[in-house]
């Protein structure tokens, strides 16, 4: 029997895109909601720009999301329970493309919060871009998880 070599074994090479693709978002959830837990009431007030919920409970989810996006990026850096943190920030990037996209039409013209202060100077276009990118990371993390479990270094 001849041995596969492991850099012409396509499922090594999954596993690493896979490995890429998990540490890049999960770092960037994790940068994101550690700027937030930092400063919550600028996040509060982010929130509170974008017009759709009362004041009481903008606050309340700018204590709760920061938390959740930290958690998530630590179960996709770290690998565990990954399925439920690629479908909670996949549902979180599409919640926050579609309210941005929502606030747009609306014509209302706000600082996305995504970053706390560090994301105060991103245009929309920006803004859409690197969510995009994140949902295409996101969608390929899921296309990616079930042949990646076969791989073991």
């Amino acid at each position: 029997m001849s041995a596969v070599e492991p850099a012409r074994n396509p499922a090594t090479w999954i596993w690493i895109v896979r490995l890429i693709l998990a540490l890049a978002v999960g770092g960037i959830f994790l940068a994101a909601g550690v700027l937030k837990v930092r400063d919550p009431l600028r996040f509060a007030s982010d929130i509170s720009n974008y017009a759709l919920l009362p004041w009481s409970l903008g606050v309340r989810v700018a204590l709760f999301l920061p938390w959740l996006e930290i958690l998530c990026g630590l179960a996709l850096i770290f690998q565990r329970l990954f399925d439920g943190a690629i479908v909670l920030t996949l549902a979180m990037t599409v919640l926050f493309i579609g309210v941005t996209v929502w606030a747009r039409a609306q014509g209302i013209d706000v600082s996305c919060g995504c970053f706390g202060t560090v994301s105060s100077n991103l245009t929309l276009t920006w803004h859409l871009a690197l969510n995009g990118g994140i949902l295409a990371a996101l969608i390929a993390l899921w296309l990616l998880r079930r042949g990646s479990r076969e791989v073991a270094l």
